[in-house]
């Protein structure tokens, strides 16, 4: 039996160290664990990405939207030139505006849902393991109600004026050298889309231009022989809406042989996917990196000209006029606050703080010292 050390009894309220871990609210600790670990490939991460779906309609109807607005600029271009003779696009137009609608588009909401715009990308994604397959069948649904979209809005407007927008095989080009020729044309617009996406390039936005780019180039010297769609829902969906259904095939099977064969090029160069960067470009940061609120401190429009800059809730000194009175936003009674009777009109003597005069510690008369009169 040991006896017990004379002093007072030790407190029985634990200290610091036996207090209870925070209790996790949503993910288990392993798992939290996980989550925290800043530069850890994303094997554990990317299972638990997107787990609340509060934010998919957005990440959707991005999607269709982007989709709409590239298939109106694709399809557009050539039913817009049919209406109105033939002669008033050039074949350059036609090939480099759908490029540059989709650098656009990856620049303004990008960030949303990654701008697919196209079930290649988004089977690529998926198969690099940087896109959940869960979410790939909305994503597809999007995209071909905004190619159906855009295309009944065209037909519309300006009617139907035969193959006019669509992708269609050249004069003497089978329907099986068109799929061939779509699926080399894909593998280099997906190798492009993976690589710029990756975090060993790097290049945040700047992918935009590079994508665009690449599709501009393609379509520069790759329309002639197939159209260069490299988007099935780009072809299917005209080819739905106007009813005409050739060779649309080659237009499916070639971009997905493209997309695989993209995927694979991507594992020789840099290993397997699912990083963060990677996965951050295909699925877009919404939820993750920023949610949709106002993003910074409210500033609302200034009162008057002289108010850029001040803090929205200043408050005002003694003997300083409040904004909002109707007159100058320094001056109580419509002249410049500096000058009441000659004096500062923040001072309680008529003088400028610190001059023991009354008067202006520049000026000899009372006078504001770069004026000669109020």
């Amino acid at each position: 039996m040991t006896s017990q050390p004379a002093g007072p009894t030790p407190s029985a309220s634990p200290g610091p160290s036996a207090q209870a871990p925070p209790a996790q609210v949503s993910t288990p600790g392993h798992i939290d664990i996980a989550l925290r670990s800043f530069g850890q490939p994303n094997s554990a991460r990317r299972q638990f990405d997107f787990l609340d779906d509060s934010y998919e309609w957005r990440r959707v109807f991005s999607e269709l939207f982007g989709t709409f607005l590239l298939v109106l600029v694709a399809a557009g271009g050539g039913m817009v030139n049919a209406r109105f003779g033939g002669d008033v696009t050039s074949h350059t137009a036609l090939v480099v505006a759908p490029a540059l609608m989709v650098a656009a588009i990856i620049l303004f909401m990008g960030a949303v849902s990654g701008a697919h715009l196209n079930p290649a990308v988004s089977f690529a994604f998926a198969l690099r393991g940087n896109f959940p397959w869960k979410r790939v069948p909305a994503y597809l649904a999007a995209q071909a109600a905004g190619a159906v979209l855009a295309t009944l809005l065209l037909w519309a407007l300006v009617g139907k004026h035969g193959t006019a927008g669509l992708t269609l095989p050249g004069p003497g080009i089978s329907a099986v050298t068109a799929m061939i020729w779509e699926a080399v044309l894909t593998t280099g617009l997906v190798s492009v889309i993976l690589g710029t996406a990756s975090g060993a390039q790097q290049v945040g936005s700047f992918a935009a231009f590079g994508v665009g780019s690449y599709i501009a180039l393609a379509g520069l010297w790759g329309s002639p022989v197939s159209g260069a769609s490299m988007n099935p829902i780009r072809s299917l969906g005209p080819a739905l809406v106007l009813g005409d259904w050739t060779a649309w095939w080659a237009y499916l099977a070639g971009p997905l042989a493209g997309a695989i064969v993209a995927v694979g090029i991507a594992y020789i160069l840099r290993g397997p996917g699912g990083g963060i960067h990677g996965s951050e470009a295909a699925q877009g940061t919404l939820g993750t990196r920023w949610i949709p609120e106002r993003i910074g401190t409210p500033m609302p429009a200034p009162v008057s000209p002289h108010d850029h800059g001040r803090p929205p809730a200043q408050s005002s000194q003694a003997g300083e006029p409040r904004l909002g009175d109707g007159s100058d936003a320094r001056s109580g009674d419509g002249s410049d606050a500096r000058s009441g009777e000659g004096s500062d009109a923040g001072s309680g003597e008529g003088s400028k703080p610190g001059s023991g005069d009354g008067t202006e510690p520049r000026s000899g008369d009372g006078s504001e010292p770069s004026s000669g009169m109020t």
